[in-house]
């Protein structure tokens, strides 16, 4: 206890950084769509590699075409959006939700394919399910779908940075409110 009350002030500095973060965020919105960018086109490439990578691997005979196909469109998608990384928050937009749309899809099928093979499917079905309604979502209503992600990611940094602030305050009274080797409160 005396060793994290000794580091209060690195929960202060954490905290008071991620609100910082989240009024950038909520005061300028394109550098956090630019950052989503670049963090969804490597993450699309990552994730389609290991797809790749998988199928390779074994992946049952049936469900190995499903995973090379979209082990592909996950590389492409991502490296289409590194190509272009000041493309419209609506191209990106568009691009996430094709990518959702098919994942959710990929996820389905193989939910029933594993249902056929006595496999607990539902988690890949309700996975599917939300990402196919996700992607649907995006395509219905994108510019509220770009602007949502950001004002969401901003309030949570937001009130994530008060947290540790008000973290940081209680742990440094913990020293404080410790006895001392007498019993009688020590004063730091």
């Amino acid at each position: 206890m005396e060793e994290l009350s000794r580091t209060w002030w690195v929960y202060l500095v954490r905290g008071i950084c991620a609100i910082l973060f989240g009024l950038v965020t909520l005061v300028w919105p394109a550098i956090t769509v630019y950052a989503l960018v670049v963090v969804f086109a490597a993450y699309a490439i990552v994730d389609g590699v290991f797809a790749l990578f998988g199928a390779g691997r074994g992946a049952a005979s049936g469900s190995r075409g499903w995973m090379i196909f979209y082990g592909v469109v996950s590389v492409l998608t991502g490296i289409a959006v590194f190509a272009w990384p000041k493309m419209t928050a609506l191209i990106l937009l568009l691009f996430i939700a094709a990518w959702a749309v098919v994942t959710g899809v990929l996820e389905i099928v193989a939910g029933v394919r594993l249902r056929k093979a006595g496999v607990n499917e539902w988690m890949f079905i309700i996975g599917g399910a939300l990402s196919l309604l996700f992607g649907v979502l995006l395509f219905v209503w994108p510019a509220a779908g770009v602007l949502t992600v950001v004002w969401l990611v901003g309030i949570m940094a937001v009130v994530y940075g008060a947290a540790l602030v008000v973290l940081a305050f209680q742990v440094k009274g913990l020293a404080s409110r410790r006895p001392g080797p007498s019993g009688t409160p020590r004063v730091v």
